[in-house]
């Protein structure tokens, strides 16, 4: 599983993963917030409609973001079905575990897939006091096994196991019958997630420890940039073979 956030990116994810993600990280991947905090439901609908149009196989999933479920399980019926009726996405993501049993079932119930996310749940980051690591003491390692638990009994047919201590994650993964998707979490989940633009190098400001670089594309898109603004400046670009003459006889760009 990775993320996707546009339609080219999806276009080049599809035909090698199961899952695409349309996160709420996007707000700040793409949108230059602090915090997940900064997304709305018209943005995760924009970019999740963007992934769409370029998925051909893979699972479509997009978050429900923080404000979108919370208040009631009402309000976050609603929320699911305007995510789905507006992207046609086969499924939405939501944070929390037991606190969130109530609405991940009033979904369900209403036929719309759920996708669960338990440990580090970056909606929480200012209540949790930052990114901290779950499944340190006793005490939160029983809360993780109660969220995990709850989730599952209210329907989600998957949870994502975010920031949590490896043994603690690899015991969750056992512990239910779902699949769980690990970020930060253990091998022995079932599956992994990363952000695409940290797993291809895009990242520009620190990357999390969990993350493992499959490319160095800042390093590729700072040097084009350089080289383009070069030629540019000294006039080689552009050249004889990115201009059109009148004899060319080219009709097309």
């Amino acid at each position: 599983c990775l993320t996707a956030y546009t339609y080219p990116i999806a276009r080049m994810l599809d035909p090698h993963v199961d899952l695409l993600l349309v996160g709420d990280s996007v707000a700040m991947v793409l949108h230059g917030h602090a915090t997940t905090l900064g997304a709305s439901l018209e943005m995760m609908i924009a970019h999740g409609q963007a992934v769409m149009r370029g998925s051909a196989k893979a699972c479509v999933v997009v978050d429900m973001p923080a404000g979108s479920y919370e208040v009631s399980v009402a309000q976050a019926v609603a929320s699911a079905r305007l995510i789905i009726g507006e992207t046609g996405c086969q499924a939405v993501k939501l944070e929390g575990g037991v606190d969130m049993a109530a609405q991940i079932a009033a979904i369900v119930a209403e036929g719309i897939p759920v996708m669960g996310h338990i440990g580090l749940q970056p909606q929480s980051v200012d209540k949790d006091g930052g990114y901290k690591i779950k499944g340190r003491s006793r005490e939160n390692i029983a809360a993780l096994f109660r969220d995990a638990e709850a989730v599952e009994k209210a329907g989600a047919f998957s949870v994502v196991i975010e920031g949590t201590v490896e043994a603690v994650a690899s015991g969750l993964t056992r512990h239910i019958a779902i699949p769980t998707i690990g970020i930060g979490a253990s091998g022995d989940c079932d599956g992994q997630i990363l952000v695409v633009d940290d797993m291809i190098g895009m990242t520009v400001d620190r990357v999390p420890k969990f993350v493992k670089e499959y490319a160095k594309l800042r390093d590729t898109i700072a040097d084009a940039a350089a080289r383009y603004a070069d030629e540019v400046r000294s006039r080689a670009f552009p050249g004889p073979d990115h201009v059109f003459s009148a004899a060319s006889g080219k009709d097309q760009a």
